[in-house]
């Protein structure tokens, strides 16, 4: 399986002031955490790991350290600057490769509802799901097809398909996505 790789440097700890220079220069600052090891200071490309991102991969990384030092880790959290939507940190979970993990995962839903061509509102409650699995089965996202969901229908977590050696934490009973009759509003009684 072909696993992305990031180019990272250990950095010190700083102030405000630094982390933003830290930015200026296209640098992402990151923190690795885990396994009952110290926490790892880094930083890495920020356009390397926002293009990543956008491209919807999920599952395992390797950050290189250079030295021989490379490590496994999953994304875990990212923050985001409420203006302008740029990443300004990342956290990321050292794993190991041998020991199921728990984490969330994206669910892509595809297709257009029966129920939204007829007038039905698309809802969607959730956008993600819990599973344990071993690192190297983590899938980037679930796929989850709506195209079948008519006015009334409803999807649930146990409805998704998941991949072998995939072990679903998130209750089968957690609606995802239904599709409802749009509200009408009451015509108003004209004055007389």
């Amino acid at each position: 399986m072909m696993r992305t790789s990031f180019q990272v440097e250990r950095r010190t700890p700083t102030n405000k002031t630094g982390l933003k220079r830290l930015r200026e220069s296209g640098r992402l600052p990151a923190v690795i955490f885990g396994l009952g090891e110290d926490n790892d200071m880094i930083h890495l490309s920020a356009k390397q790991f926002g293009k990543w991102v956008r491209n919807g991969s999920g599952g395992m990384v390797e950050l290189d350290l250079g030295a021989q030092d490379q490590v496994l880790v999953l994304l875990e959290g990212v923050q985001r600057d409420p203006v302008t939507q740029e990443y300004i940190h990342a956290d990321f979970l050292r794993v190991d490769k041998d020991q199921r993990v728990r984490t969330k995962i994206n669910i892509e839903y595809a297709g257009i509802a029966k129920g939204s061509k007829l007038g039905g509102i698309v809802q969607t409650q959730s956008t993600f799901i819990e599973i344990e699995s071993l690192p190297e089965l983590i899938p980037a996202s679930i796929l989850a097809d709506i195209s079948h969901l008519e006015i009334g229908d409803s999807l649930y977590v146990r409805d998704l398909e998941l991949p072998e050696g995939v072990l679903l934490i998130s209750s089968e009973n957690e609606l995802l996505v239904s599709v409802v009759t749009p509200k009408l509003q009451p015509e108003t009684a004209e004055a007389i």
